[in-house]
């Protein structure tokens, strides 16, 4: 009798065994599909060879995400029976899969797709390919991170009516007329990222998107040869990221960008045009390292700054400084970075105000001074100075730890020099009470 129970309960065991094993298998479908969405997709059509319950569960995964061949890539999309796809991500490394890309993209366009990312890995001797230039109106965000092989050609408007998001990085415009037919087909555009290196494609890149909300752009083109540069025109802009890599001159027209909240403007060493401080005046936030020999626009005001990041260059780095304090009343917060400032024999030309400028009087509560002291002395001291005196309701200001190359020279002459200038700081009589000094002495060499 107690073998028989135990074989009964043992054959209940088993049973119950057989139920939990299969009790993933009883869950909705749309629960399975739900689950197989956040699996890589190479997982997601092995599990059609588990069961028959299985074979189909994987064509209605909406998000799929392929790092093969583009011919194994096509066989699954034909299959693929979704009836919207909510993503699709190609990563195609494969030489003849880059001509069968355009055909995997027209299935992904008839299977309404929302996101869409193109990743196409580098391959020195490959040959350019065009993007076709079907129209959608599914499309929210499209990612295309090319290496310079696909070409987008579009001699008429384009219609992308949902398109949010849109990555352009490394692609190549045909002509100037591309680039407009591009952008303008696209009137719900919201963020643009453009990344360019290599020779330029187009002269002129005009980006003229009345609904675009945030841009960045990284240029790292050789512009010696030719006058290249941006166009903007986006009066919904709020965030402005522009990067140069190269180190040549180009030219960035903002033309219209009253909602601009927060731009960073950095790498640039000439702007050819002269209006690109005069675009910036509703920003809150800036940060840029712009060229001190810009000319600054007569009665410019910045009247929502309440943060300003300054990368300190060249000879005459103090002006630039001078003319945004004058020019920012309500400034809150100051941080200056000098780690990596050229040095030059002879000492900046220092034109202080006339006037001690409002922000230091009524506003300004916070400065950072990052690699003060790294390389020049009589400069930067004399403007940290400066500004202990006058800003009355200064409630910190702090001086980071300094980074430093490696010294040709004695080291601890360099610690004895810089701790001396900290020292002169702190005994400098601030114009606020109860403004905290934090001096922080320690060194880092790289």
């Amino acid at each position: 009798m107690e073998q028989k129970r135990k074989m009964v309960g043992g054959d209940s065991l088993r049973n119950e065994d057989a139920m939990k094993k299969d009790m993933i298998s009883e869950l909705p479908e749309a629960l399975l599909v739900q689950i197989l969405s956040s699996v890589p997709t190479k997982d997601v059509i092995a599990t059609s060879v588990l069961s028959k319950r299985w074979r189909s569960v994987w064509k209605m995964v909406p998000k799929l995400k392929y790092h093969v061949s583009a011919e194994d890539a096509y066989r699954s999309l034909i299959l693929h029976e979704a009836p919207v796809l909510e993503s699709l991500h190609l990563l195609i490394e494969d030489k003849q899969g880059r001509f069968d890309i355009n055909i995997l993209i027209g299935i992904a366009f008839s299977r309404h797709v929302r996101e869409l990312v193109v990743d196409l890995l580098y391959l020195e001797d490959q040959k350019t390919i065009k993007f076709p230039s079907y129209n959608n109106n599914t499309l929210e965000v499209l990612k295309l991170e090319v290496e310079g092989h696909v070409l987008l050609d579009f001699p008429s408007r384009v219609c992308y009516n949902a398109l949010r998001e849109l990555h352009l990085e490394h692609v190549k415009f045909k002509d100037e007329a591309s680039v407009c037919n591009l952008l303008s087909g696209c009137p719900s555009l919201q963020d643009l990222v453009v990344r360019r290196n290599s020779n330029p494609d187009v002269e002129t890149y005009t980006i003229d998107v009345p609904s675009l909300q945030r841009l960045t752009i990284e240029d790292c083109t050789n512009w010696a040869d030719i006058n290249g540069g941006y166009v903007i025109n986006a009066p919904s802009l709020k965030c402005l990221n522009i990067l140069s890599l190269c180190f040549i001159d180009f030219f960035c027209l903002i033309e219209n960008a009253p909602e601009l909240v927060e731009a960073s403007i950095l790498g640039i060493p000439q702007i050819e045009n002269d209006n690109i401080l005069a675009s910036l005046t509703s920003a809150k936030r800036l940060y840029f390292d712009l060229p001190v020999e810009i000319k600054y626009p007569t009665g410019t005001i910045f009247y929502q700054l309440v943060s300003l990041e300054l990368r300190i260059k060249g000879r005459n780095w103090w002006n630039l400084l001078s003319f945004m304090l004058v020019s920012s009343p309500k400034l809150q917060i100051l941080k200056l970075d000098s780690f990596g400032r050229e040095v030059y024999p002879v000492v900046c030309e220092r034109n202080q105000p006339k006037c001690v400028p409002e922000c230091l009087l009524l506003h300004l509560e916070t400065l950072v001074w990052i690699g003060y002291g790294w390389k020049h002395k009589d400069d930067e001291k004399q403007v940290a100075t400066y500004i202990l005196k006058n800003a009355r309701q200064l409630k910190k200001a702090t001086f980071p730890p300094t980074y430093m190359f490696t010294p040709t020279y004695n080291k601890q002459k360099e610690r004895e020099e810089r701790l001396e200038m900290l020292n002169e700081l702190d005994s400098v009589v601030r114009a606020s009470k109860s403004c905290h000094l934090s001096v922080l002495t320690r060194f880092y060499y790289l």
